[in-house]
């Protein structure tokens, strides 16, 4: 009997999902969005990519009301990353503190088709880490300083001068509130691996909707050959790096001698 009752209520609940899913509501806007190219290659000439972010807004129904906003973020592999303080010492250079931070974007930009902070919400940006500040995650370990903003500014400034970190307000063009496109200029010092891609669909500053797609960023080539010989063959690679600048040296010196003559 009761083997019965449970096959009985499971069945129920098997033909009660399917219909739980068709009455959830969709949203009233989603985005829908491409890539120019989702696979980059670095090799050794490469200085740096474009790439287009495009999209379109869907609508089953009229336009809500409210301000419509569109945000990119592109954003690098993470890891972790320490800043340290130096001070002169007795004429002398050296490091008095240090904050490590857990995990940092080696490369963070975010598009906005208007001002950050028109178009989203405070509490927004800290629950979903849009902003450059907010995409650093947690302090590694206790801190050294009582107050660690001036490393983590300090950092971003680095960061920013050398165009791994970028806010570019106003960069997202929207077309009749629909149709949006946004252009990410990366630099040539990109670091290998997965850049994952956000769209925000924002009303208000409410977020409304969003979606996420990823660019593969790899190595290609003889530099992909030599990056892995250095990772998995250390001894090797560097056998090899010496005996490249053996030659190189034997070679400029016989080369100076022949132009002696």
């Amino acid at each position: 009997m009761i083997g019965a009752a449970i096959r009985t209520a499971l069945a129920a609940l098997m033909l009660a999902a399917p219909a739980a899913a068709q009455e959830a509501p969709a949203p009233p806007e989603e985005v829908v969005a491409g890539l120019s190219q989702d696979n980059i290659g670095i090799t050794a000439r490469f200085d740096g990519s474009t790439i287009l972010i495009y999209g379109a807004v869907k609508r089953d129904a009229p336009e809500p009301p409210g301000h419509l906003g569109v945000i990119v973020t592109l954003e690098g592999p993470s890891g972790a990353v320490t800043i340290r303080h130096k001070t002169r010492e007795m004429g002398i250079w050296v490091n008095t503190s240090a904050v490590g931070v857990a995990s940092a974007p080696s490369y963070y930009a975010v598009a906005t088709s208007a001002p950050l902070a028109e178009i989203l919400d405070p509490a927004q940006d800290v629950i979903q880490r849009i902003s450059i500040p907010l995409a650093l995650r947690s302090f590694a370990g206790p801190l050294e300083v009582a107050d660690a903003r001036p490393f983590t500014e300090a950092m971003l400034r680095i960061r920013e001068a050398e165009g791994l970190y970028q806010l570019d307000e106003g960069a997202v063009h929207l077309v009749e509130d629909t149709l949006f496109r946004a252009d990410f200029t990366l630099p040539a010092n990109l670091t290998e691996g997965d850049y994952k891609t956000r769209i925000f669909l924002t009303r208000d500053g409410q977020i409304v909707d969003q979606h996420r797609t990823a660019i593969y960023v790899r190595r290609v080539g003889l530099e992909r050959w030599l990056y892995v010989l250095s990772q998995n063959y250390a001894a090797i690679y560097g056998l090899m790096s010496l005996a490249l600048a053996v030659i190189a040296g034997w070679a400029a010196a016989e080369a100076f001698k022949f132009l002696r003559r």
